[in-house]
């Protein structure tokens, strides 16, 4: 008996040493955190070759400082969450696996049911370094009581965007609550036909369309109908808008799941981003990714489970727990119950349509703080819009 237990024991070590443990940083927390933990535990209990251990290592933002000071020291996980602007700059300096060897196998019918703009996105001068995981677009939250109250329109475009956040404001509130974020910014410029990256690579702050949006922008707060908030904030720019202290407010479709924490004393609306004739809209979210450093074993490993959360019933959790749009065709039908219980949840998805990539140019991850800066400069302080954005474009031109 006690030989039997011995062999057992030995058999288990066996299996232990013999799986391949994949480490995985991404940036999703709340639902969607847990839900990444359950997928990988349903997995790694699925199969015996590989354990997906994943890590969340903050926001976007600070997960892309403890990814480059991992690579600097050797110590950067198998598979990465990357943020779609920081993507680019991953392939650019030559830190990616190409994948092109694993998608290779996937059968083309698989492949055919994926939505074009996030499956191609992750495919830079003709080589495959990413996999589509989490999209999402940004949306106008609004109170639907307070539009209801004032007789006024859901915004669809920029003009009444203005006018509904000045007639919204009163003394105990404001219209709008100014997200001073490069993403949502420029989501006010793309929507006006223009983009904050010029088709020859080069950075475009000082457009027409931009200098419009933050003009737009300093008059709202300039007549106390909007209150600017930075990424810093961003906690109070959701209580802000919880406890009605603001009336509007752009985000990520993402955000809809960690609002739900709070109780709302009104109607939540979600609308479309406003937009001009032949505007369009950002994409948002992430690619995975798989690092140079990895084996062929650890990137056979990673594959596997990005290969798992495609499945269309984890998409469908997926979905459930983070409000991401949906990556495959095939998946629609089966949510059609969770968008009939709140219509509203559908904006984001209809919105990929007339959605564009983010700026598929490496400096984008630096030029972006600039842009942020002027932001601020302009709605925090009081410099003059298009000076800030002047200012953004120089500072961006000598990056290059």
């Amino acid at each position: 008996m006690k030989r039997s237990w011995i062999l057992v024991v030995v058999a288990l070590a066996g299996l232990a040493m013999a799986q391949v443990t994949v480490p995985f940083w991404h940036s999703m927390d709340g639902p969607a955190g847990e839900a990444i933990d359950r997928f990988a535990e349903r997995f790694n209990a699925s199969q015996s070759d590989y354990r997906v251990v994943p890590r969340y290592v903050g926001d976007y933002r600070e997960a892309e400082t403890k990814l480059i000071a991992a690579l600097r020291t050797g110590s950067a996980p198998v598979l990465y969450q990357a943020e779609i602007a920081f993507f680019p700059r991953l392939v650019a300096e030559g830190t990616l696996r190409p994948l092109d060897g694993l998608v290779a196998g996937l059968d083309p019918a698989f492949v055919d049911d994926f939505y074009p703009a996030p499956w191609n996105y992750g495919v830079v001068d003709g080589v495959r370094y990413g996999l589509p995981f989490n999209t999402s677009t940004p949306v106008l939250f609004y109170n639907a009581d307070a539009l209801k109250a004032k007789h006024l329109p859901v915004p669809g475009d920029w003009k009444t965007f203005e006018d509904d956040a000045v007639k919204l404001t009163s003394r105990r509130s404001k219209g709008f609550i100014a997200i001073l974020d490069s993403w949502i910014f420029e989501a006010m410029v793309t929507s006006r036909g223009g983009s904050l990256v010029t088709e020859d690579g080069r950075p475009n702050f000082d457009s027409p369309e931009a200098v419009e949006a933050l003009e737009m922008l300093r008059r709202l707060v300039d007549k106390k109908a909007a209150i600017p908030r930075n990424l810093a904030e961003s906690q109070f720019a959701q209580l802000d808008f919880v406890r009605t202290k603001g009336m509007m407010v752009f985000a990520s479709i993402a955000n809809w799941p960690a609002a739900e924490k709070y109780s709302f004393a009104f109607e939540l609306g979600v609308a479309p981003v406003p937009r001009e004739p032949g505007g369009k809209v950002p994409m948002g979210g992430a690619e995975l990714v798989i690092l140079k450093g990895a084996s062929d074993e650890e990137a056979r490993g990673a594959f596997a489970f990005w290969k798992f959360l495609m499945e269309p019933e984890n998409i469908v959790e997926w979905i459930y727990a983070s409000y991401y749009v949906p990556l495959r065709k095939s998946v629609v039908p089966l949510l059609e119950d969770f968008y009939a219980e709140n219509p509203y949840r559908k904006v984001a998805f209809e919105q990929i349509g007339w959605a564009v990539p983010r700026p598929r140019v490496p400096e984008f991850a630096v030029w972006r703080d600039y842009l942020d800066e002027a932001l601020e400069k302009s709605l925090k302080g009081r410099m003059d819009p298009r000076a800030a954005l002047e200012e953004a474009q120089k500072k961006a031109l000598e990056v290059r």
